[in-house]
């Protein structure tokens, strides 16, 4: 075990990508060819993208995860460098590349992405192992599904017998079994990824309200099902709320669930109760969709706090319904 880190409040196991990004005029159908409007590669991968919108949001951001031995995965480090996120625990793989994905964003911000996980399925619960030591000053773990289900397991239960506070972001969606969600105490899950861990609809906000419910039977405290342009809904121990989202243009929707993950945990983790901590989320990831790009569109802190009034106020009169 490492006992040389700097302390942190947020603590993210998750993938590591370089996104390939293309603009076009809308999505592509099965074996069409469009002539897309630009190109740009950026950093990203849910892990990344989460510690950065955290870190953005000013909580103090530790990042564990695997990179390839290539000029991908040196971008990836002097990225989180530059952000301030702690890397030491972002190890390389000599034998796998570093992940990428290839995300076609349509004018309006609708995407498509597919991922190559790369050196992201190297990561193991023995590198977990060796950085327990950043749960002793952390508040919250982040984690996602584009790491090995093994290995998210591991870290979600060191973490929870810790006394640390777990979010589990089920993305992409996997199978989780009853005495897993029972470590987590924040799952965080869009539409698509509530009907496939239910196998029942999720297409408006009454479906979310079952959603969240029969997820939250499952075990984790509190549930959260995002909804896009129509919100969030929140199950805790006191009923099911539903958060309007503020209105905005959206330009590119890459990177906003996982904006809206960073903004919750650091929010969590200063200590804010669950609803201000929500709408944090809310308006971090609304800005976000504002912009190109993933994490350059994240805000920071300053920005969200500009626009606070804004952004709520767009979210109309009342932005809880409880039920």
């Amino acid at each position: 075990m490492k006992t040389d880190f700097e302390p942190c409040d947020v603590v993210v196991l998750g993938s590591l990508n370089v996104d390939l990004v293309v603009h076009a005029p809308r999505l592509p159908g099965p074996g069409e060819t469009l002539i897309g409007n630009d190109f740009s590669t950026d950093e990203g991968g849910k892990g990344a993208n989460q510690a950065v919108a955290a870190r953005r949001m000013g909580a103090r951001v530790a990042m564990i995860g695997r990179v390839g031995r290539d000029a991908h995965g040196e971008r990836m480090r002097v990225a989180l460098k530059r952000e301030g996120i702690g890397f030491a625990a972002v190890s390389e793989d000599g034998a796998l590349p570093t992940g990428v994905a290839s995300i076609v964003v349509a004018h309006g911000g609708e995407n498509t992405i597919v991922v190559v996980p790369g050196a992201n399925h190297g990561l193991t619960p023995q590198h977990v192992d060796a950085w327990t030591v950043l749960f002793s000053s952390a508040r919250i773990l982040v984690l996602q599904l584009e790491t090995p289900l093994p290995t998210v397991m591991h870290a979600l239960l060191l973490a929870h017998r810790a006394g640390v506070t777990t979010m589990l972001n089920a993305a992409p969606a996997a199978e989780l079994m009853a005495e897993q969600l029972a470590c987590v105490d924040w799952l965080v899950v869009n539409e698509s990824e509530a009907r496939s861990l239910l196998a029942q609809p999720v297409t408006d906000v009454a479906e979310a309200h079952a959603a969240a419910l029969a997820l939250r039977a499952r075990g984790p405290r509190h549930v959260v099902v995002t909804l896009g342009a129509a919100g969030l809904v929140h199950a805790s121990d006191e009923g099911t709320v539903h958060y309007r989202a503020p209105k905005v243009q959206a330009v590119d929707s890459t990177g906003a669930g996982d904006t809206f993950v960073g903004a919750l945990a650091a929010t969590l983790a200063r200590g804010l109760p669950a609803p201000e901590a929500l709408r944090w989320g809310q308006a971090a990831a609304a800005l976000a969709v504002t912009h190109r790009g993933a994490q350059s569109a994240m805000p920071t802190r300053e920005q969200v706090l500009a626009q606070w009034a804004d952004l709520i106020s767009a979210q109309g009169t009342s932005h809880e319904d409880p039920v």
